[in-house]
């Protein structure tokens, strides 16, 4: 079947930056999407993205649709003619509805199965002509676009991300007759809005890039990602630096750019008595600007992209000299003011800042943290003064001046100010610490300090936001309390903390609240928190049914938990380990039918008559002596690797023992020593859970 090459390019104003890589993607996906549907494939797929537009390229489409063969089945032929041998209702019917005559009705055949012997109709349908489906489906992908709110303009009801100026679509080096979004597709775009603002012919598919690029635009995204990142590192090293280029600006950078062009300034070395990190906000959130690194100190440099080749690049350097300097200048004002006063006298600005509705200030909230910071910490062996120091102080750099304008320094701003004003180095990093781990895979606080603050702070917001029932839906948690919840777990479990998440919750409940927090908050939590480990452990590709077989024990302890799991994990992956589960969901089978609750574990060696069950009983009793210490420790995995070795034994005993004996007294007998043998395991986890 022959093929073309298929081009759309959609113009707009320029686009949200941070949101065009993704749009574009989406773009692509949804027509490649809709193709398919459609039962149309291409060769490759080529995404293009600049801030006024987006494009998508596929080569070799088909032309058309494949024929189709299709089949009909109607009612039973034996009833498709009346006496007279005139077609029945139901025949004439199904023959209307297919459109056909009757003369097309025919039987189907027995290889038809459960359809044998039904009218049956067969026709081809003929592909449609690729070049009427492409504006549907242009149309759709676009109406998919994960936008969150799309704007009209002027007078149209037409909506859109931005408002939409022009609409390429070429199928081959034919425009294809169609309109999306009210545009009527043609074959002209438009270059650089200062370089080049007329119109560009694209006269075929394979020739867009390079139409574009005479016209002073980088259509592809990854080009000008490259470009820049490269661009950039040459003036970083020019510098005698190393330009410090995040992922997050080159792609808010690449987005913003169609015709990059690194250019290299700097600012007075004064600032840099500013903390760095409030430069680099500064520099990187207000301007767009690559700041400049060596040998671990920030040099007074920056690099700016601009989006065109000017023809006196010192002026362009001089005019971004000009904008940064009175940013720095704020920085440099609010570093210099907020030192003027200790960190400490700002605790009482916190009275009048609401933490939550009905749950009191952010003084009320430090408070809070101390008290709770301060159990914490006594468990940890850690000196409660200095927590009860470095909770007083967490909080107080959110009402600085230094905060207040770079929102992203909170806790950071807090060391700078604690360090200035002479305060212990253990509750200086606690300031930060506090917000540790800030995302997944972040580090953990250092300190013990800011580990107690950091785990104090957490369960304060999930009780107090559970116990108003603020909790976190599907699709919605804006006081981010998964993460906080993951952060809990990750700081007791990581950092080898050994305390009970019901001891924790208590100490968390039973603190000064200004209102009562619901009833059912410790059990929902507790149910919230423990599931988050769910999460965890896919990601870490444990099966579900190995934290299953440890939840089913009700153990609300993170670090005993992890520790069991992890054993469970090393054990399923046993020969022996298959074998053992099903017999161990077979006990639990023959137990739940035989009041198993009322069953004791105590075994009469007397009673034992068979060799397999003597066995057995003489294999757990010197296991028993073996596990006890091991499990005594914690030391599950050890334990586990020692009950494996029950594997022949058990297999022979249900192989040759029949529980249910005629005779009560045997039959209670071994059902005690299955009661026993089930409890060995878990004693570690229900591991009759992983056979699902």
């Amino acid at each position: 079947m022959s093929t073309r090459d298929f081009l759309v390019e959609l113009g707009t104003e320029e686009l949200p930056p941070m949101a065009l890589k993704t749009l574009s993607e989406a773009f692509a996906n949804g027509i490649v999407s809709g193709l398919k549907d459609a039962g149309l494939d291409a060769s490759d797929v080529e995404i293009f993205a600049a801030p006024r537009r987006m494009a998508v390229r596929l080569a070799e489409l088909a032309e058309k649709q494949a024929d189709q063969q299709e089949t009909l089945y109607g009612p039973p032929a034996k009833i498709a003619y009346d006496a007279d041998g005139n077609l029945t209702k139901a025949a004439a019917g199904f023959a209307a509805r297919a459109g056909v005559d009757a003369s097309e009705l025919q039987t189907a055949p027995e290889s038809a199965g459960k359809n044998a012997g039904k009218l049956m109709i067969q026709r081809t349908i003929l592909g449609k002509d690729t070049v009427e489906l492409l504006p549907a489906i242009v149309q759709t992908s676009l109406d998919k676009l994960p936008i969150p709110k799309r704007m009209r303009w002027g007078a149209s009801r037409v909506e859109f991300v931005r408002p939409v100026q022009w609409l390429v679509m070429l199928f081959g080096n034919d425009v294809v007759d169609g309109e999306v979004l009210t545009l009527q597709a043609g074959n002209t775009s438009r270059g650089h809005r200062f370089h080049a603002p007329g119109d560009v012919t694209i006269h075929s598919p394979a020739e867009y890039e390079s139409a574009l690029r005479a016209a002073y635009v980088m259509a592809s995204f990854a080009e000008r990602s490259e470009l820049i990142a490269t661009q950039v590192k040459a003036a970083g090293e020019k510098l005698g630096g190393e330009a410090v280029i995040s992922d997050d600006l080159l792609e808010e950078v690449t987005a913003l750019n169609e015709w990059p062009v690194a250019l290299s300034g700097s600012f007075d070395e004064s600032f840099l008595t500013v903390p760095a990190e409030a430069l680099v906000s500064s520099m990187k959130e207000h301007q767009k600007y690559f700041h400049v690194m060596k040998d671990g100190q920030l040099l007074n440099n920056f690099i700016t992209v601009a989006n065109i080749e000017s023809k006196d690049p010192a002026q362009v350097i001089s005019g971004n000299e000009k904008v940064i300097r009175p940013r720095l200048a704020d920085a440099k004002f609010f570093w210099d003011t907020d030192r003027k006063q200790p960190l400490e006298s700002r605790f009482a600005k916190l009275e009048n800042v609401v933490w939550v509705n009905t749950l009191g200030s952010i003084a009320d909230k430090a408070r809070r943290i101390s008290t709770l910071g301060q159990k914490i910490a006594r468990v940890m062996n850690a000196d409660t003064a200095l927590v009860e120091r470095a909770a007083r102080l967490c909080k107080n750099d959110l009402v600085s001046n230094m905060v207040f304008e770079f929102t992203d320094l909170q806790g950071l701003a807090g060391k700078y100010y604690a360090e200035h004003d002479g305060e212990h180095a253990d509750v200086a990093a606690a300031m930060i610490e506090q917000y540790m781990p800030a995302f997944a895979g972040d580090e953990l606080p250092a300190s013990a300090t800011g580990t107690a603050i950091a785990l104090a702070d957490r369960l304060d917001s999930l009780v107090g936001l559970f116990g108003i029932g603020q909790l976190p839906t599907g699709s919605k948690d804006p006081f981010a309390l998964r993460r906080a919840s993951l952060g809990v777990l990750r700081i007791l479990v990581e950092k080898q903390i050994n305390i009970d998440l019901s001891e924790l919750l208590d100490w968390a409940l039973d603190n000064s609240w200004a209102i009562e927090l619901k009833a059912e908050t410790k059990a929902t939590l507790t149910e919230y928190l423990l599931d988050r480990f769910s999460a965890w452990y896919q990601d870490a590709n444990i099966p579900a049914e190995v934290f299953q077989s440890v939840r089913a024990l009700g153990i609300t302890h993170p670090l005993d938990i992890d520790r069991r799991v992890k054993a469970v994990h090393a054990f399923s992956q046993l020969e022996s380990a298959a074998a053992l589960a099903a017999a161990n969901k077979r006990v639990a089978n023959i137990l739940a039918k035989n009041n198993g609750d009322q069953v004791t574990a105590s075994v009469d060696a007397a009673l034992l008559q068979q060799a397999q069950e003597k066995a057995l009983f003489e294999e757990m009793t010197g296991l028993a002596d073996l596990t006890s210490p091991l499990l005594a420790r914690g030391d599950y995995q050890g334990a586990l690797n020692a009950l494996s070795q029950l594997r022949n034994v058990v297999d022979e005993f249900f192989d040759n023992v029949m529980v249910m004996a005629d005779d009560d007294a045997i039959k209670n007998n071994r059902l005690a020593l299955l009661k026993q043998l089930r409890a060995m395991f878990v004693g570690i986890a229900d591991i009759g859970l992983l056979q699902g």
